[in-house]
Formats: C-alpha cells, sequence, structure tokens
C-alpha cells in the first residue's frame, strides 16, 4: 500500500521528530493522575490540515467507531473456540446509534471538557463525573472502579492493580481511548496522555499500553492509510518491554506466512494466548483482544467493511475490537466516503444508559464536539488555525509516536503504596474517622496486606473498620461475586482473614 500524505496547503511530512516530555514509571506515587501535556519544540515538523478534512475524519473516526461497535453486538462472545463466520455484511444504523460503554464514557468525558473548559480533567471531577452519570450498563475494570469510589477512592488508585483486580487486564484501556485518539489530530503522543487520563480510571499496567498503541495509531491515521506505517506508529507508543509489542509482532508474522487465510492465524492467536482455561482473561483480556484488533486491520487493508467483518469474526469482545479497528478506519476512509456508500445511517445518538446526560445528541453533534475541541488541543499545542486563500487551515506540531508511561514494577509499585499509606491508614483506623474514611482504609489495608497488623493490634478498632465497609454493599458485592480469578480469589481470601464475611446472596449492582 503506497503511504499517501493528506496535507495539501504546501507542506510535505517527511519525517518524525521526538517530542520531550515527562513520564511516570508507576501510577502509585503521583497524587494526580493526569500526565502533563508538553509541547512540540521549535524543531517540530509543521503539518497543514485543511478544516474540511480534520472534520471529516473525525466524524469518520467517530462513526466508523459507532458501526464496529453497535453491528458487533450480535457478535460479543460468541465466537469463543471457533472464529465466526460472518460472509456478508453492510454496515448500518437504521434507527441511529445509542450510547453504549463503548463509546458513552467517552462521550460524557468529552461534554464535561467543553463545560469546564479543560482537555485534562482532575480526578475528583472525574469522580463526580462517573457518580453523577455512570451508574448503570458498565462491567468488569469499571463495574468496580465505580465501587471503589463509593469509598473515597479517585484516579489513578481506582484502576490500581493494588485495589481493582481487572486492572492489568481489561480492555477498558481501548475501549474507552479512542475518542481520545481523534482529539489529537498528528500528535500520538499528546493523544495517549490525553486518554490515559481517562482510561487509568479502570485499568493499569499492560492495559495502559493498549491506551498508547491505538491513540498513537489513530493520530496518525489523519496522515497515511498504510496499515503498517500506523502499526508502527503504534508500537514506538509502547514500552519496549511490554507483551503488547510481541502481541502485535506475532500477529503481523502470521499475516505475513498467511495473507489469505485470517483464520489459521486466529487459530495461532488462540493457540497462543488463550491462557486461562477459558476464563473471563480468555475473553475480556487485552491479549486476544489486542490480537483481534490488530489482525482486523492487517486482514482487512483500508477496506472498511473488509476490517470489520474481520473482527467480528475473530470474536472474543468483537463489539470492542471492530470499534476500535473501525475508528482507524474511519479516520482513513472519512465521514464523506462512509455517507456516500448507500448504506441506512440515521444521524441520531439515542441516550439509553446516561443518567442526567443529554437525550437530544446526534451522531453529528457528537462529533462536532470532538473538532472543538481538537482544535482546543492544537492551538494549546502550539498549532494554529488559519486563513489560506479563503480556507481554514490547521497548521499542526506532529509529534514522533513515544511511549509517554512505561510499564511500571507493578510488585515495587505496590510495596512502595503500601509504605506510603500504612501510618495515614493506621491513624484513620485508630481515630475512626467517617464511615466512608473508614471504609476506605478497611478495603486498603486489606489490600495491601496491613489487615492482618491492625487487626492484631486493635481488634475492636479494626472490627469498627471492617463494619464501617460492610454498609458499602455494593464494594463487598463486587468484592466478592464480581472480580476475576486468580487475583479476585486472593482478593476474596485476604478479605475473610480479616473478618470481611462473603454475602449471604448475589444481589445486583445495577
Amino acid at each position: 500500500m503506497v503511504m499517501r500524505n493528506l496535507f495539501i496547503i504546501g507542506v510535505t511530512l517527511i519525517s518524525w521528530l521526538a517530542v520531550s516530555g515527562s513520564c511516570f514509571g508507576s501510577p502509585f506515587t503521583v497524587p494526580d493522575s493526569r500526565l502533563p501535556i508538553q509541547q512540540a519544540d521549535d524543531s517540530s515538523v509543521w503539518v497543514q490540515l485543511p478544516a474540511e478534512v480534520l472534520r471529516d475524519k473525525i466524524r469518520g473516526g467517530l462513526l466508523g467507531q459507532m458501526l464496529g461497535n453497535l453491528n458487533g453486538l450480535e457478535h460479543e462472545m460468541k465466537y469463543i473456540n471457533e472464529p465466526g463466520n460472518v460472509q456478508k455484511y453492510v454496515p448500518g444504523l437504521p434507527e441511529g446509534a445509542q450510547t453504549d460503554d463503548d463509546t458513552d464514557l467517552d462521550w460524557v468525558y468529552i461534554i464535561a471538557m467543553q463545560r469546564h473548559n479543560a482537555i485534562m480533567l482532575s480526578p475528583d471531577l472525574i469522580v463526580r463525573l462517573w457518580k453523577e452519570h455512570i451508574n448503570k450498563r458498565i462491567w468488569c475494570a469499571n463495574q468496580y472502579a465505580r465501587q471503589l469510589m463509593d469509598i473515597g477512592f479517585e484516579p489513578p488508585l481506582t484502576g490500581s492493580i493494588a485495589f481493582n483486580p481487572w486492572a492489568d487486564f481489561n480492555i477498558s484501556g481501548q475501549f474507552v481511548c479512542e475518542c481520545f485518539g481523534l482529539l489529537a489530530p498528528c500528535m500520538p503522543q499528546t493523544a495517549a496522555r490525553i486518554a490515559l487520563n481517562y482510561t487509568r480510571v479502570a485499568i493499569d499496567a499492560e492495559p495502559a499500553q493498549t491506551t498508547q498503541l491505538f491513540t498513537a495509531m489513530i493520530a496518525t491515521a489523519f496522515m497515511t492509510d498504510d496499515i503498517d506505517v500506523i502499526l508502527d506508529a503504534g508500537l514506538k507508543a509502547v514500552d519496549p518491554n511490554c507483551a503488547i509489542r510481541e502481541i502485535v509482532g506475532d500477529v503481523r508474522s502470521w499475516h505475513q506466512l498467511h495473507p489469505a487465510d485470517w483464520r489459521t492465524t486466529r487459530r495461532l492467536v488462540k493457540e497462543k494466548y488463550s491462557r486461562h482455561n477459558g476464563g473471563m482473561r480468555d475473553r475480556n483480556g487485552y491479549e486476544l483482544n489486542t490480537a483481534s484488533t490488530i489482525a482486523a486491520l492487517l486482514y482487512g487493508g483500508a477496506e472498511f467493511v473488509k476490517t470489520l467483518t474481520t473482527a467480528f469474526n475473530f470474536g472474543w469482545d468483537a463489539d470492542n475490537n471492530a470499534a476500535t479497528a473501525g475508528t482507524i478506519a474511519g479516520v482513513i476512509k472519512g465521514y464523506r466516503w462512509i455517507m456516500k456508500q448507500d448504506w441506512t445511517i440515521v444521524d441520531r445518538y439515542r441516550n439509553t444508559t446516561r443518567d442526567g446526560m443529554p437525550t437530544d445528541e446526534t451522531i453529528t453533534s457528537f462529533a462536532d464536539r470532538i473538532i472543538d475541541l481538537a482544535e482546543q488541543v492544537i492551538v494549546e499545542q502550539g498549532g494554529q488555525r488559519q486563513t489560506v486563500s479563503g480556507r481554514i487551515v490547521y497548521r499542526i506540531r506532529s509529534q514522533q509516536p513515544a511511549n509517554v508511561l512505561p510499564l511500571s514494577n507493578l510488585a515495587e509499585g505496590i510495596a512502595r503504596l503500601r509504605g506510603e499509606m500504612k501510618s495515614k491508614l493506621k491513624k484513620t483506623i485508630i481515630n475512626a474517622g467517617d464511615g466512608q474514611e473508614l471504609a476506605f482504609a478497611a478495603y486498603s489495608a486489606i489490600c495491601l496486606d496491613l489487615a492482618q497488623s491492625f487487626k492484631q493490634e486493635y481488634p475492636e478498632k479494626w472490627a469498627n473498620a471492617v463494619g464501617a465497609l460492610k454498609r458499602y454493599p455494593k464494594v463487598v458485592q463486587v468484592l466478592f461475586f464480581h472480580s476475576p480469578c486468580p487475583a479476585g480469589e486472593r482478593l476474596r481470601q485476604k478479605a475473610v482473614a480479616a473478618g470481611l464475611s462473603e454475602p449471604a446472596e448475589r444481589t445486583k449492582i445495577w
């Protein structure tokens, strides 16, 4: 495939140049989860992107995301042991789109960014947004994070492996990242920093690398339709030692060996990366689903329908994978191309899931919000909106994709967190505090292996703390009934040893 530049106002993109940026080795010592967004230096390659091209690609990316998500729902978790057999697929939204967790978490953040005139929302504001708007139709890492918020946790601790047993493998790092890639065209580092501010609400470690992988790919897709170039950008955005690099490399190698046989590649993916006896990680984990998304892009090439069809057929959490691949394919093709295909697409985005959010949104109005914010990001990063020969043009400081959040040493991070929090937790337990603060202390002590020492030293005080935690039944429910093995089982054993008993029955969280 031939790389095609889109910059027609006298500037040719020749090469990427590095942008220095601050990054953190571990989330545990970061009081504020927001990675600082730093501007490119004066040697950056300037990209000029006509406003109509920017709009077309953002609208195309969002529509591609919605088509992949909503058309993929019927295939979600349907093909586990064997692939699907979808042979004829016609994209469409005959009743319009509706909210689903592949798009509506992004939607809550996008609207809040506009209202607060800020791209990087603070941890306390993110918690307020979740409590006001995100209370149902969430699962796994997101559901667990939401309950942790009720006892006083804020990001990034809501997504820390120390406290959220889903955080080390759940794919929330992928399906909550796409809109943030659209916010930073041609700026993969900025896209990653923005996205990590929101995906780390629920995930950690390798899933945070998937955030960087896919946002870099989306940001790069504004400049080329060459899938290999886009994949190369994604690989530059992940830690050299992360598992994501091996997964992408495997899928690329298998595609090269079997370019016309996606089923063989799917079998090889399953054989290598199904490691948990069919458990949730083999359905909802980053390994199989990252591989599926990459395969969809490689076997689909730049063909929109083929890309989504491949994502459906690879299976596992198919709607999420199709949404991410669909975003990239949608940016490449653009909105006008999609709308010329005579597919039935009604311009509606019905709110069926998010409390207190607009009920009159459309796909176009959602996209327009992203377009407005993208202009803000471009300007904040040193770019400009200009008028050239009567046309509006964005002059963008491009960035080389690079890893902005390295893979942390989790054992060291948890040990450091234990040392930093022990004194405060002990003080809270001794002095009782309020119900939420005491529940926070009890849960944290259980997770950080401090519960037994507190229980022995202060038995009555510890019993009070456990009692405070029991008064948050949704937290207890997710701990005992909505946490995955093996991390969830270890946590349950520690909770029981600390004096927290398993509820008599399993109840609905929402």
